[in-house]
Parts: C-alpha cells; sequence; structure tokens
C-alpha cells in the first residue's frame, strides 16, 4: 500500500506540494484529480522516490522512501506521464531488457515477457520496433514494463493522456483489471476518466488536498444535500406532511393536467426515493417523475479547485 503523510515539496520559492496527506489500500484504484499544475506529478515523483521531499513522510508497503528507496523501488511500478522507450528496440527485447535490469532470473525472463504481452495485448506488435507503435500501444508497452516485475503498486502518471477515446477504453480496462491484485494511484486532469477508473478519487488544488472519496461524497461535501425532482398528482399537503422529517421543499409549481413539479432537499444522507414513492402511495398520490440529482462531477471539481494556486511544476 501507499502512505502519504503531510508531504511538502518545494522549488525554490515555490510550494508545489504543501502538506498533503492520503493513502492507497492493496486491491483499491485511487484517482489523484487536479488542474494543470496541482501537483499531481510532483506528489507522484516523491512517491516514486524520483526525488526527495522537504517534509513529511512517503512509505511503500511500510518501507520508507527515504530510508529505504532501492527496496522501495523494487516495490513499484511506475509509469511517467512522457513513457520513456526505446524506439528502436523490438517491444520484446524492450520487455527483455526491462526484465532482466529488474533482476528477473533468466530461466523466468522467456515467460514474463511472454505474460506481459497477453495481459497488454501486445500480441501483434511484439516483434515490431518502439518506434513504429501508435501512441495508445507505447502506453501498452509502458504498462508492460512497469508490470514485468510484478509490483503490489503500481503509480500512473496521466495514463490516458493523448490516446483517442477507443484507446482510452482499452488502457482503462486494463488498469481496471490490474487494479484487483495491486495498488494503484493515477492521476488524471480527466473528470470522466477520474469516475470511470478509480474507487476512490483525491482531488488537489495548489499543493493542498481539497476533497476526498467517491464521485457521489464528494459531491455531498461540496452542495451537502442531494435533490429530488418530484411530479406528484394528488394530495399535495398530506405528502409533504409526511415526508417533512426526511425532506424540505426547494421550490414548488403547477404542471399541466393538475400535476405539481416540486424540488425536494434532503435533510440525510441517505437515499429517500423509497421512502417518497412509498408516501405517494400512502396519501392516496400519483407520482409520473421521481429522480435523484447530485452535482456532477464538473461542478464539483470546479468548486473545489476554484481559487487553488497554479503552480510552477505539476
Amino acid at each position: 500500500m501507499i502512505e502519504i503523510e503531510h508531504l511538502s515539496r518545494r522549488f525554490g520559492a515555490t510550494v508545489a506540494v504543501d502538506d498533503v496527506s492520503f493513502e492507497v489500500k492493496p486491491g483499491e484504484i485511487v484517482g489523484f484529480l487536479g488542474p494543470n499544475g496541482a501537483g499531481k506529478t510532483t506528489t507522484m515523483r516523491v512517491t516514486a522516490g524520483l526525488i526527495y521531499p522537504h517534509a513529511g513522510t512517503v512509505r511503500v508497503n511500510g518501507l520508507d522512501v527515504l530510508e529505504d528507496p532501492v527496496s522501495v523501488r523494487r516495490q513499484m511500478g511506475y509509469l511517467p506521464e512522457d513513457t520513456p522507450l526505446y524506439d528502436d528496440m523490438p517491444v520484446i527485447d524492450f520487455l527483455r531488457f526491462i526484465g532482466s535490469i529488474r533482476g528477473i532470473r533468466r530461466a523466468d525472463l522467456s515467460r514474463k515477457v511472454s505474460e506481459m504481452v497477453e495481459v497488454c495485448s501486445l500480441g501483434n506488435m511484439a516483434y515490431k520496433d518502439i518506434g513504429e507503435l501508435s501512441r495508445g500501444y507505447r502506453q501498452r508497452v509502458g504498462l508492460a514494463q512497469a508490470l514485468i516485475h510484478d509490483p503490489p503498486v503500481l503509480i500512473l502518471d496521466e495514463p490516458t493522456s493523448g490516446l483517442d477515446p477507443t484507446q482510452i477504453v482499452e488502457i482503462r480496462r486494463l488498469v481496471r483489471d490490474i487494479g484487483r491484485q495491486k495498488a494503484i494511484l493515477f492521476s488524471t486532469h480527466i473528470l470522466d476518466e477520474a469516475q470511470k477508473t478509480s474507487d476512490r478519487i483525491v482531488v488537489i488544488s495548489g499543493g493542498r488536498i481539497v476533497a476526498e472519496g467517491s464521485a457521489d461524497t464528494l459531491a455531498r461535501q461540496v452542495h451537502g444535500r442531494d435533490i429530488y425532482q418530484v411530479e406528484f398528482s394528488g394530495d399535495l399537503p398530506a405528502l409533504k406532511d409526511k415526508l417533512a422529517h426526511l425532506l424540505e421543499v426547494a421550490t414548488e409549481k403547477e404542471a399541466e393536467g393538475g400535476w405539481a413539479h416540486i424540488s425536494f432537499a434532503s435533510k440525510t444522507n441517505d437515499d429517500v426515493s423509497a421512502d417518497i414513492f412509498d408516501a405517494a402511495v400512502a396519501v392516496g398520490g400519483r407520482l409520473r417523475r421521481l429522480e435523484k440529482q447530485a452535482a456532477t462531477l464538473e461542478e464539483v471539481f470546479l468548486e473545489l479547485t476554484r481559487g487553488g494556486e497554479e503552480e510552477a511544476q505539476a
């Protein structure tokens, strides 16, 4: 797992990461979401042992990045945003090279390379030079080199950056499959990507963590309450009275045909859709619309990152 506690990192007078704390558990995919310049890459580079923190602690599977950086790197696979690959090497030779410097025994190397070719769907490209590959296949090769030594922790910096929609879906599926057995931290500034790929989202802005949780949890943190759009025909005062302990009326207006359109604001964090339905039945009324509306992730992101200072180092 990854444990980050009170991490800070400066570049001259610029504070790129400021008192950041969060963790990634085994079998969990955490999306590290923030605008460009928020501090995502700096945090990931410190976690990968590529640069040192100025304050705080980073541990990977219990190993301190400062005290034992070599052992930390053995526990980790790292895919930077701009994957360093040897364009003049065939894919299979590159993976053999990476496997050998990762310490995989000669007797096991061919098996591991074949396994990575299969896992990352590189079969048709295995004997092509890397320089001939599309951006999507280059990302697959980057993932393969990060996985070849079977690390328990993966750090992926913008793994879908620059890919077309089909390639994004394929990489997302691959990350989800891998994430069943590993702790994965991946960064993105794409809202949809964070929502569809991750189990949990950590939002960073101006070098500070501003929120953490699922998309629904983040929406509740920002907007506080869910809104229920209801179209009801019947005894409206009785319905409102029956739901008064759970909901309050935000807006109310008449619709055609004797229907009323009511926006209810929830007083609880629980989903009360069933309670609204039961109350409508209990007062002898009819429902033709019952829709729970939470804030979109885009709304949450804009609200959380508003006013965050843009850092020179992302």
